[in-house]
């Protein structure tokens, strides 16, 4: 028998119509062209002039439906696509074009192919160059369509046979010329039932010399539904075919066929010995192979040659077909394998994230760099030195007041000097250090693009964060907030300014309300000291009578009193004095906090949040990857 092909008559208009092998000349039954749109809109015109009554068939473009909309087998694959969809629209800002380029390729084909026919299954034949895979395509449509030979490349474009109607569609998809869409030959392989909706893709040899040729095979195989690959014995362990192809679609093993031919060259058990070293070299691949009922890719022998097992494989072809189920599996073995690809972008190494360990450690290393706790100490000591100043004995402030009158050398003078440019970089280092250990902590584990993300949010944050610390010690009214330049007593010991300029002196601290009581009973003592000091001047100079004994336990009453109620001062006044002083650490500490948080620690939990919802979105495209289709 002959096949009827577009090259018999040299005008190929690829409108792939079938004919029987009588009528190659590509006229109809009254001799008449019947090929083409023109040739039947003429026959439709004459049929109109001569009055026919009786309505003419339809031709085969005619055909309805020609198309019919992919309905989806139900399950998670609609889930999974708009999972995958999200996944990829939320990652733009964060990856980079190339890494998200597959998964964005499997959704544009996944959309492409749900527009067209699901009532045809797309399989191509792909082998090397002598496996026989044109004998084998021949064999399976019953006709030979596409050319054989000792001459290689044989196959130099694809050449479909589509069983049924309606899938211009798909062809124009896998980018098959008209010229090269053929129909099978009427016979049994035409009018299996099992077989309608097969469109079959005989491809060039996958090594072959011809660079043009291999690309149309890559480019075809990633748009087919399935793919039967035949090998001969003398190439089945080609490591470019096992490197290239095998090896990285092993996840599409349920819709792959893997034919050995040419088993009529094997003498004996020879077929088998072979057949079972290839079913060890796609397990090695990670194949999964479809024996005992499991899902997986079929293996089997046959000769195209000779027929010897065609049938079987015909058979297969048809229920796999009739199923209708292999664009489906083919769309979920994309899925899968564009999710394995993303896998180390998104997939995590422990519990990433800002724990409140590291939150509290990041507020310490900002309080420390502000000064909060030697603030909180210079708020104590001025707290004790105002005591001081109002409870203390006139004669001990007199001493002071000249002991700190500015000579130099004095603790006022040391404390007014500039703050040390070391002590400025060193508490910037403290912030930058700060930041860079809380950015370390939130990333570890973290992909390396989500990792950087958050990286970057907190160094972007972090400028400008002296300064902002600088203002907020002013509010807070931090003792150690003095002037460049000028102090008080109350910013030694304190932080070195971060960076702006920190103006103001702080508010005297309160006064308990027994301070007025105290400070009356100074003035006592001193109105006694002085007072009993007078009495006795008087008594020297002979002013008045002599009694040496009651002036001087009256002045002596002043000069122990003193004391003791500046020392009975300072021990009520130390618990106050150090509940005020934590006061104000706790006030700076939480101002740096703030701040910390707001430029820092939000931004870095925003990135957090964004990565746990790719995260959550590439769990919803893996979650049934082991468990369904």
């Amino acid at each position: 028998m002959t096949a009827v092909t577009d090259q018999d008559n040299g005008n190929g208009n690829g409108s792939g119509s079938g004919k029987t092998a009588g009528d190659t000349s590509g006229r109809g039954g009254d001799g008449r062209w019947d090929d083409g749109l023109i040739a039947r809109r003429a026959a439709a015109a004459e049929a109109d002039e001569a009055g026919e009554a009786t309505p003419r068939a339809p031709a085969q473009d005619d055909a309805e439906p020609q198309v019919e909309a992919y309905v989806p087998s139900g399950g998670p694959l609609p889930p999974r696509l708009d999972a995958l969809r999200e996944l990829v629209g939320l990652s733009r800002a964060r990856l980079d074009r190339d890494t998200l380029a597959e998964a964005g390729r499997v959704l544009d084909e996944a959309a492409a192919r749900q527009r067209l026919s699901s009532r045809h299954t797309v399989i191509a034949v792909a082998g090397a160059t002598g496996s026989g895979k044109s004998t084998l395509f021949n064999a399976l449509a019953g006709a030979p369509i596409s050319d054989t030979g000792l001459r290689r490349p044989t196959t130099s474009q694809p050449i479909a046979c589509s069983w049924t109607d309606g899938a211009a569609g798909l062809l124009d998809r896998l980018a098959v010329p008209g010229r090269l869409r053929r129909r099978p030959h009427p016979g049994p392989a035409a009018f299996d039932e099992a077989l309608q909706g097969l469109v079959l893709v005989d491809l060039p040899d996958h090594d072959s010399a011809a660079t043009e040729h291999r690309d149309q095979v890559d480019r075809v195989l990633a748009l087919v539904d399935a793919v039967i690959w035949v090998v001969d014995p003398e190439k089945y362990a080609d490591a470019a075919l096992h490197e290239r192809y095998l090896r990285p679609l092993a996840g599409h093993a349920e819709v792959t066929f893997v034919v050995l031919n040419q088993t009529d060259r094997l003498p004996g058990e020879a077929a088998d010995l072979v057949l079972d070293d290839l079913r060890r070299l796609l397990d090695e691949d990670g194949i999964a192979l479809g024996e005992h009922g499991e899902p997986g890719a079929t293996v089997m022998s046959l000769s195209a040659l000779t027929g010897d097992g065609v049938p079987e494989l015909r058979e297969m072809v048809g229920r796999f077909v009739q199923d209708r189920t292999a664009a489906t599996r083919r769309l979920w073995a994309d899925v899968d394998a564009a999710a394995a690809r993303l896998r180390p972008v998104y997939v995590a190494e422990g519990r990433p994230g800002l724990g409140e360990r590291a939150r509290e450690e990041f507020t310490d290393r900002l309080a420390e760099a502000v000064g909060a706790g030697a603030a909180g100490q210079a708020a104590e000591r001025e707290w004790r030195r105002n005591a001081g100043r109002a409870c203390g004995t006139p004669w001990l402030r007199l001493w002071r007041w000249y002991e700190n009158r500015g000579l130099p050398g004095s603790l006022d003078r040391m404390g007014q000097a500039l703050t040390p440019p070391e002590e400025e970089l060193t508490a910037r280092q403290r912030v930058e250090q700060a930041v860079r250990i809380v950015a370390d902590d939130a990333a570890d584990g973290l992909p390396g693009p989500w990792a950087q993300a958050v990286r970057e949010a907190a160094f972007n944050g972090a400028k400008g964060l002296p300064e902002a610390l600088d203002e907020l010690a002013v509010k807070a009214g931090a003792p150690g907030a003095a002037k460049r330049g000028g102090g008080t007593e109350a910013g030694q010991g304190a932080a070195a300014p971060l960076g702006g300029t920190l103006g103001g002196r702080p508010a005297k601290p309160p006064r308990p309300k027994w301070w007025p009581a105290a400070v009356l009973a100074q003035v006592s003592m001193t109105l006694l000291q002085i007072f009993g000091g007078l009495w006795l001047v008087g008594q020297i100079i002979g002013v008045l009578e002599p009694g040496l004994v009651t002036p001087a336990l009256i002045m002596l009453a002043g000069v122990v009193g003193g004391p003791l109620v500046e020392w009975s001062c300072a021990a009520a006044i130390r618990g106050p004095a150090r509940r005020y002083g934590q006061d104000a650490e706790r006030r700076l500490r939480e101002a740096a906090a703030g701040c910390g948080r707001a430029r820092v620690l939000d931004p870095v939990a925003a990135e957090l949040v964004r990565y746990r919802e790719v995260r959550e979105r590439y769990v919803t495209v893996t979650e049934f990857s082991t468990t369904g289709r």
